[in-house]
Formats: structure tokens, sequence, C-alpha cells
């Protein structure tokens, strides 16, 4: 009986598994990349404020334009639509939303989408305004 012999096979590194896993990964921290950056809101016309304080960014910004439109994240809303959003939100009682409302908006609007904010369990609202 002849003792066959072995041929041994040299390990070698797969270099398209790899390629796969790098593009992977660069999705991935574009993607978080992208959920980092927050929404800048609309151009307004912010009623000014001698002791307006910067804020940290918040989660949300709600612009109410001079029309009345509530818009957010570029999507026009109604109020239901707004709170319905808003507690759609994982943990709402950590969601921070800064309402930027034109400075010609009648208050009574201003304080409707408030209320809805208020509604959905937002306890953390920031107003817009411009220093002075």
């Amino acid at each position: 009986m002849i003792p066959r012999r072995r041929n041994s096979k040299k390990g070698r590194v797969e270099i398209i598994p790899m390629i796969d896993v790098m593009l992977f990964l660069l999705v991935f921290f574009i993607m978080i990349t992208l959920q980092m950056i927050t929404d800048k809101g609309l151009k307004l016309q912010l009623p000014t404020s001698s002791t307006a304080k910067e804020l940290p960014h918040p989660h949300f910004v709600i612009n109410i334009e001079k029309s009345g439109k509530v818009i957010v994240k570029g999507k026009q809303m109604t109020l239901d639509q707004l709170q319905g959003f808003l507690s759609a939100d994982g943990d709402v009682e950590h969601t921070q939303v800064t309402i930027a409302a034109d400075k010609v908006v009648p208050f009574q609007q201003f304080v409707h989408v408030m209320d809805t904010c208020q509604k959905a369990g937002v306890t953390q609202i920031g107003i817009a305004t411009k220093a002075t």
C-alpha cells in the first residue's frame, strides 16, 4: 500500500467578502451620519427677543408659515397628523421640539401647535426667535 500524499493547500485571503463588508460599513456610517443632521427649518421672519438663548438641537423643528401651514421635515401636516407623528416617536417624554413661527402668524395658531405637541406627550418645547 502506497501512502497518499496530501496536497497541502495554501491559505489565501478572500478579498471579495472583505470588500462586501467594507461597503456595508460605509453605507451604515453614511446612513447614521445623515440621521445626525438636524432639520434647519424654513426661512421665516422670526420674532425678536433680547433674552434669546441657544438651545441644543431638537429632534424636530415645527415650522408655521405665514399662511398657517404647519411643516415638519419638509412635509405639510394637519394638527391631527402632527399629533400622530409626534406620538409615533419612540420616547415622547424625551422628544425635543422647537416651534418656529413666522412673526405674522396669529398667536392662536401658535398655541394650537403647542397644545398638539403637549397632547402627543412632548414636554420639551422650545420657541425659535432671533436675538436682537
